[in-house]
């Protein structure tokens, strides 16, 4: 259902929706050696759904994340989900919005990445209690670095999972269960800010109870209540339905009983899984296409294919045989390129040998430009060869190839 879902998506789901496309079968979909943008924050986002209906069973909350966040995310990407379905978990029995944060932590390997960040949040809050904005600093300067999403890379902008769980943490510990400032601080900690205080407002409403959620926040929703989201057949009345009945078969599932006046929960203590991390060294360089580390050959011009740019995007070719070379110093690279209805493919060369191809074909409304990386290699000097092929996928209009920029990783 996944791979074939029309709704538009962006960073590690569309990896996953074009890998799947490919062949690519889950959990490799999620998997950093096929998709550049494991540690993102997608599956984080979308795991609500596991949260709500494991109330008191973080254990079982993490059984659904194993298994549905590795179809896009992997190590601190799936740590996102598992995170925020611990809290959920919690939420529907504690009134605290720590407690709900530290047993969130406890879902997730206290070595991993993500753990150290929200670990972080709650001490800072802890010794700043009346200063969101110390706390902010303090991890935004510790924290916001490193992104190995190209995307991001070298960038101000930060999309992986880690910070952006930590302005959720942030959220809910300065609100102080107050809906409005809740969302305000966890909006205004920056970065992916319209899906943050959605996170923080999904949980904290679940500590409060629909009925106790101001009435300014949920009036909107009778007017929208029964009208299908786009591209799926749920309404916000039946996903509503459907949550509580999904619940209530995991309960029974987890040894509890639903009778039509009861349902009794056998809670469950958190309990964390095997710690898993993708060991990427930091970014280091930026190469965009004009850049003269890069050669090419007779074949590309520079094109626009982003209406908002004043100047050229990438450098393109529809022609068989055209090559790119790039010499890099470090120990991994990303090739950043535009996927589209009428890409094309490529061989990959490194160092002489050849490693991959890339395949510039993706489904409509997949916003990925995940061309090809590795990481892991040998530091030092390395020599990357691009050369464009005749053949295309049998769904393609074109064969396109457009380089837009590389990441380049480790010193």
């Amino acid at each position: 259902m996944f791979k074939d879902s029309k709704y538009d998506l962006w960073h590690a789901n569309a990896g996953a929706r074009r890998l799947l496309n490919h062949g690519i079968k889950a959990p490799w979909s999620g998997h950093p050696k096929y998709n550049v943008h494991a540690n993102d924050i997608d599956f984080q986002i979308e795991s609500d759904f596991i949260g709500l209906m494991t109330p008191g069973l973080p254990q079982e909350a993490n059984k659904y994340a194993d298994r549905v966040g590795r179809v896009m995310n992997h190590g601190d990407g799936l740590y996102g989900g598992m995170f925020f379905g611990g809290m959920y978990a919690a939420a529907f029995f504690e009134t605290d919005p720590r407690k709900v944060v530290e047993a969130g932590l406890r879902s997730i390997p206290a070595e991993s990445g993500y753990a150290k960040v929200i670990a972080h949040v709650l001490a800072s809050s802890a010794r700043y209690p009346d200063d969101w904005k110390k706390t902010w600093q303090l991890v935004t300067d510790e924290w916001d670095k490193d992104d190995p999403c190209p995307d991001g890379a070298l960038e101000s902008f930060n999309i992986d999972a880690r910070l952006n769980g930590a302005f959720v943490a942030l959220g809910l510990l300065y609100g102080q269960g107050d809906f409005a400032r809740t969302l305000d601080v966890s909006t205004r900690a920056g970065q992916d800010s319209d899906c943050n205080p959605s996170s923080a407002a999904g949980i904290l409403g679940v500590m409060l109870g629909y009925d106790r959620i101001p009435h300014d926040w949920k009036a909107g929703i009778p007017r929208i209540a029964a009208t299908k989201f786009r591209f799926t057949s749920y309404s916000f009345d039946e996903i509503t339905q459907s949550t509580t009945n999904r619940a209530l078969k995991v309960i029974e599932s987890a040894g509890g009983t639903v009778t039509p006046t009861e349902v009794l929960i056998p809670l469950q203590p958190p309990r964390a899984p095997a710690l898993e991390q993708w060991a990427v060294d930091p970014p280091s360089a930026r190469i965009a296409f004009e850049d003269s580390a890069w050669t090419w050959s007779v074949g590309w011009s520079d094109t626009k294919e982003d209406e908002r740019s004043s100047r050229p995007t990438m450098r393109a070719t529809d022609k068989s045989g055209a090559e790119a070379t790039l010499k890099f110093r470090g120990t991994g690279l990303s090739v950043v390129g535009r996927c589209s209805q009428r890409g094309g493919r490529a061989e990959v060369y490194l160092d002489g040998k050849k490693v991959g191809e890339i395949d510039a074909y993706v489904v409509p409304r997949t916003h990925d430009n995940d061309y090809w990386h590795v990481t892991a290699l040998k530091s030092g000097e390395h020599t990357l060869r691009i050369v464009t092929r005749a053949d295309k996928d049998e769904r393609s209009t074109g064969s396109q190839i457009g380089i837009e920029r590389a990441i380049v990783y480790g010193n």
